[in-house]
């Protein structure tokens, strides 16, 4: 991906370094957010086109959603988590390409909403080390990045792009874009106001029937994020192989490969993020279609 010396986003808050370990969620809350799997762990509102969008939180952990929706978890930093400026462009490799991806998808989601008649407000991304705080609870890196809906940041400590590389077999930076995409994908989500409802309606739900609903957000997540690849290449900043380091990455986080390779059985029905196929299949359709409009994975079959 072509991201060298191009504009940075200002969303970013670099805590890493900063002690937010201290930090310990109370009970139920641990682990909260949607989270990029990594073998450890309709109605009302507004709207984008036709897509009907759904978002559920921390269903298997017991966490009610409405809580993280209005911040009643808490959305502070948190003692001793302390953000700084990002270093200047060009001293912090790693931290001007997330830079850059975030801005991408900011220009990418403001035109879109704008489009509907709507403003995007951009999520912020946290960069963190080893644990920190979010208002769904600790960010650890163990667990992989996620989205936070109760405060509207992403958390990612970039150690996990290490993971990504090593553990995963999903090497490159179109790889690790994709990882930011998709939990951008998220906040788009959450921006649609649709959470109260389903919040409501979860209560009557099965374990394996939430399971389901999860699987369906995280393939619109992955096909906004080929959305998002398909706005990068329109601007030619894509380079040879992007897409198919994406498209790895895809299969690489689908459920049946962890739990085959975590635990050497698949158990479809505990699936909350979708099978490798299915990664791939969404991934595939956002990217040809450049249009959020082919990112409804709440009808009919997946």
């Amino acid at each position: 991906m072509k991201w060298r010396g191009r504009k940075r986003s200002g969303n970013i808050e670099d805590r890493r370094g900063a002690s937010g370990g201290m930090f310990r969620p109370s009970a139920g809350m641990g682990g909260a957010g949607f989270r990029i799997p990594s073998g450890g762990r309709s109605g009302g509102g507004l709207g984008i086109g036709a897509v009907v969008i759904i978002l559920i939180i921390g269903m298997a952990l017991g966490v009610n959603p409405l809580a993280l929706l209005d911040g009643t978890l808490g959305t502070g930093t948190g003692s001793g988590s302390v953000s700084r400026p990002l270093p200047n462009a060009g001293e912090d490799e790693l931290a001007d390409f997330v830079a850059v991806v975030v801005q991408d998808t900011e220009d990418l989601w403001t035109d879109v909403f704008a489009q509907s008649g709507l403003t995007y407000t951009p999520a912020t991304v946290v960069l963190f080390t080893d644990t920190d705080q979010s208002a769904c609870g600790l960010a650890d890196a163990r667990t992989g990045p996620f989205y936070c809906p109760g405060d509207r940041k992403v958390y990612i400590d970039l150690s996990f792009y290490e993971m990504l590389r090593s553990q995963f077999g999903a090497p490159g930076d179109f790889a690790q874009a994709y990882v930011i995409a998709h939990e951008i994908g998220h906040h788009v989500q959450n921006l649609l106001g649709v959470l109260p409802e389903y919040a409501r309606s979860i209560q009557s739900m099965s374990q394996t029937d939430a399971n389901a609903y999860s699987v369906r957000i995280e393939l619109q997540a992955d096909c906004y994020a080929g959305v998002w690849a398909n706005y990068v290449g329109e601007e030619n900043l894509l380079d040879d192989g992007d897409i198919e380091e994406a498209i790895n990455a895809a299969e690489q986080i689908g459920d049946d490969t962890i739990q085959r390779r975590t635990q050497g059985v698949v158990v479809p029905k505990t699936f909350t993020h979708g099978t490798s196929a299915q990664r791939k299949t969404w991934f595939e359709r956002g990217y040809g279609a450049g249009d959020v409009g082919q990112c409804d994975t709440f009808s009919g079959a997946i």
